[in-house]
């Protein structure tokens, strides 16, 4: 029996990172939103691993949080661990991880969905997308029967379609963390054309605490000073609570190789394709067969729990065969395992189906974020659920749609990779795949995005004044440095000795004495008696953000200025607009299979279409030459 249950803006199907973000974007914008999650004890759940951040994935979160969306604020309140990554390379590579209690996490987002304005939560499982005449999305119907009619849906499904656990031989129809996966939604979508991938990805045991010998294992602390995720804060102080470190072994080794014929990912029980930079154990000691070791990290779940997370030992090993490598490791002889390790596959959409925007290209009014497009990992889902949310809403409100390109944001190297070049396994950021990651560092990413987050209707009024206050302020610091001079004395090169740089026989400026590798900002201090007392150090437990963001500004404002004038050449393909309703066939000189994959993606510039695998340069000269024809193709 179907039955309706009422009138809504926008419905958000699934409570995960993604649903979360996109449910709030899009109450916070004003409008009436659905936010439906098979089970409200599972809003915001980390079934994977208790942190947010890491290599790359630190980037999106301050990308999130100066858009104006909330992960990084949620992350702030629950960390019980920070450190900053790669800290010994350079600032475009900084990134920042928090180990988070992750039931205080999950509650403290419920409680900030629940307080929400405009924002309602459901549980209930959604079985299909309903359409209308144009194949527009009109509303949404539960596995009650209950149809809610809406302006736009957004899928943000997480692992959940017809999800599928493999622990060794045994398989099991199943969502993360034992609960129910979504069995019907998978069929809905496929009738209405389009077309999924089924892939797979898995997590490691978890073990009581109290079981491990700690005196065997390597402490791991955090960061003295808590570097917060959010930009709107600046001292976080907490007592944190330290990991642990261990290796596998040659006896881990054995034990994972002559029980890999049990392994369901060797055993052809296992379809979907599973994530290349985040491979299970058994993965490991099979593609890295001269590695002695590998590195296990004993995680922290919470302050209420013993439950402890075993980074890097992810496998869906029979039960035995995990409980015997797991004490083979130092320390781990008698560990009590709480939780099996498992695989999980599941159903996704072919991201090439969707727009920029992150809406289908097929369904008008139909958005979808997270793991259901082909990625992998909390913030990458939270990233595009902001986008996804801030999209809906421009699409009801008939605005142009938010949309980040790959010199502006992670955000927009991670939409920009997956819309434009698809992905054959669960996609996970780095910053790698960034040409431009030296303007995209964390530090920066308000000052990237926070007009934007503005501009969107995400950030008050009054952040926007600080915003801008901050902005001043690094202006006018860079602008003293560089007018500031210090004369050869006796105190100025007695403190370049110290530093072990060279002494200066002339007056020098700031700015150039800060450009040398060895000096630092802070060290300066000493002798740079006209510096505003704000920027003055009192506590060494005190981040500031201004002194960093001057220091990197300084310091690599030559290989800034050149990455600006790649970035510039990189927009005039951007600004190459390519009309809707092209005919490829048309164009001569284009080779076969670029005017298949054009045709098939519709790229909206050349710049994209560049990107687009099976598309050469040749065929992107024929294109230009074409499109330089037609007065409808000027630059936007």
């Amino acid at each position: 029996m179907e039955y309706s249950a009422g009138n809504v803006d926008i419905a958000v199907v699934g409570a995960g990172h993604a649903g979360c973000e996109a449910a709030l974007a899009a109450a916070r914008l004003g409008m009436k939103t659905l936010l439906f999650s098979m089970n409200l004890d599972s809003i915001a759940n980390m079934p994977c691993n208790p942190n947010i951040g890491g290599t790359g994935k630190g980037h999106l979160v301050r990308e999130i949080d100066a858009l104006g969306g909330e992960m990084a604020k949620c992350a702030d309140k629950t960390l019980i661990q920070s450190k900053t990554l790669n800290s010994a390379k350079g600032p475009a590579v900084y990134s920042l991880r928090a180990q988070v209690d992750r039931r205080w996490y999950q509650a403290e987002m419920k409680n900030t969905l629940e307080c929400q304005d405009n924002l309602f939560i459901k549980q209930a499982e959604v079985v299909e997308i309903i359409t209308g005449d144009s194949c527009r999305v009109t509303g949404v119907k539960t596995h009650t029967g209950a149809v809610y009619s809406c302006k736009a849906v957004i899928l943000t499904t997480g692992t959940y379609l017809k999800g599928k656990i493999h622990v060794g031989d045994i398989s099991y129809s199943g969502g993360p963390d034992g609960l129910f996966p979504a069995d019907r939604l998978s069929d809905s979508l496929r009738e209405k054309g389009i077309e999924l991938l089924r892939f797979k990805t898995g997590t490691p045991a978890r073990l009581n605490g109290r079981s491990i010998d700690l005196s065997k294992l390597t402490e791991q602390p955090g960061d003295e000073v808590i570097v917060p995720f959010s930009f709107e804060n600046h001292v976080i102080e907490r007592e944190q609570i330290s990991c642990w470190l261990t290796y596998t072994n040659s006896t881990t080794h054995e034990i994972i190789r002559s029980n890999l014929h049990r392994s369901p990912l060797y055993g052809g029980m296992i379809e979907g394709i599973g994530p290349r930079y985040c491979p299970s154990v058994e993965d490991k000691i099979v593609r890295f067969a001269d590695k002695e070791h590998h590195q296990v990290f004993v995680e922290p779940m919470g302050l209420g729990t013993q439950e402890v997370y075993l980074q890097g030992m992810s496998s869906s090993l029979p039960e035995d065969v995990q409980t015997e490598m797991i004490r083979s490791l130092p320390g781990l002889e008698n560990a009590h395992i709480m939780r099996s390790g498992y695989a999980i596959e599941y159903d996704c959409i072919d991201p090439i189906q969707l727009k920029l925007s992150l809406e289908s290209k097929k369904i008008p009014g139909l958005f979808s974020a997270g793991q259901i497009n082909g990625s992998s990992g909390y913030e990458e889902a939270a990233a595009q659920g902001l986008i996804a949310g801030i999209n809906a809403v421009n699409m009801i409100r008939g605005r142009e749609p938010l949309i980040l390109d790959r010199s502006q944001a992670y955000i927009g190297v991670l939409i920009d990779d997956l819309v434009t070049k698809g992905t054959s396994e669960p996609y996970r950021i780095m910053t790698s795949r960034s040409e431009y990651r030296l303007l995209l560092r964390q530090d920066n990413a308000d000052l990237r995005l926070t007009p934007k987050g503005y501009e969107a209707g995400l950030i008050s009024e009054e952040r926007y004044k600080r915003f801008l206050d901050k902005k001043d302020k690094i202006e006018e610091e860079i602008e003293r440095l560089r007018n500031t001079y210090l004369p050869p004395s006796e105190e100025v090169n007695a403190l370049l000795t110290s530093l072990g740089s060279t002494n200066i026989r002339s007056g020098i400026s700031i700015a150039e004495l800060l450009r040398r590798p060895e000096i630092t900002y802070r060290a300066l201090e000493a002798v740079d008696v006209d510096r505003p007392g704000h920027l003055r150090r009192d506590d060494r437990r005190k981040y500031d953000p201004v002194a960093e963001q001057v220091e990197i500004s300084v310091k690599y404002e030559g290989y800034i200025k050149r990455q600006m004038i790649q970035v510039e050449q990189y927009r005039k393909m951007e600004r190459k607009h390519i009309p809707e309703n092209i005919d490829y066939s048309a164009i001569h000189g284009l080779r076969l299979e670029a005017r298949q994959k054009l045709a098939k993606q519709r790229p909206v510039s050349v710049g994209q279409a560049s990107r687009i695998s099976g598309v050469s340069p040749a065929d992107i000269s024929v294109l230009l030459i074409y499109l330089s024809s037609r007065p409808e193709c000027a630059d936007d």
